[in-house]
């Protein structure tokens, strides 16, 4: 069975939206750590907020070592409509995304990558389908913005690794719990 890797920044607050607006740490340990947790996605899912975003800006940027990946990997796109971007290697869904990420997870391949996409994070975290949480946490309060962790559902975390860069960023790589 594949795992779904769910990978994102946050502020120490929590905040996962615009980490433009709130990340200094751009050292680089955490394109490192990147590239570390892509190594092993050979598909990634995405919201249609996040592909309507990216497909302006990755298709053209050279910037490694996300660039080369997010346009060479196959993209499920959660969207009830056909966007006006087209993205190279995107596969537009517009099923339930429970049920189209659990029949991906049993089937052959690599990881399961998540980046960006927070109400489908959230949507997958809830229908515990996340197998792995890969968390930059910067040394930044926010102060506003959506956050990441907005229920109460309790979720219990094996901490698998931990680092932090010379920017004071936490790297934090977490398994899943199963539910007890």
């Amino acid at each position: 069975m594949r795992n779904v890797v769910l990978y994102q920044l946050l502020s120490l607050d929590g905040v996962a939206e615009e980490p433009g607006d709130w990340m200094s740490d751009g050292g680089s340990e955490i394109f490192d750590n990147l590239g570390q947790v892509i190594e092993s996605q050979d598909a990634i899912l995405l919201g249609r907020g996040t592909y309507d975003y990216w497909a302006g800006y990755w298709p053209t940027s050279e910037l490694a070592p996300f660039a080369p990946f997010i346009n060479g990997t196959t993209k499920h796109v959660f969207t009830s409509s056909k966007p006006d971007q087209d993205w190279p290697n995107s596969t537009f869904v517009d099923s339930p995304a429970e049920a189209y990420v659990a029949d991906l997870k049993r089937q052959d391949g690599g990881d399961i990558g998540i980046h960006g996409s927070i109400k489908l994070s959230q949507a997958l975290l809830r229908a515990s389908l996340v197998d792995e949480l890969r968390l930059v946490v910067a040394s930044t309060v926010a102060g506003s913005g959506r956050r990441l962790f907005d229920d109460d559902a309790l979720k219990k975390l094996e901490l698998r690794a931990s680092d932090r860069t010379p920017g004071g960023s936490l790297l934090l790589h977490y398994k899943v719990a199963s539910p007890e």
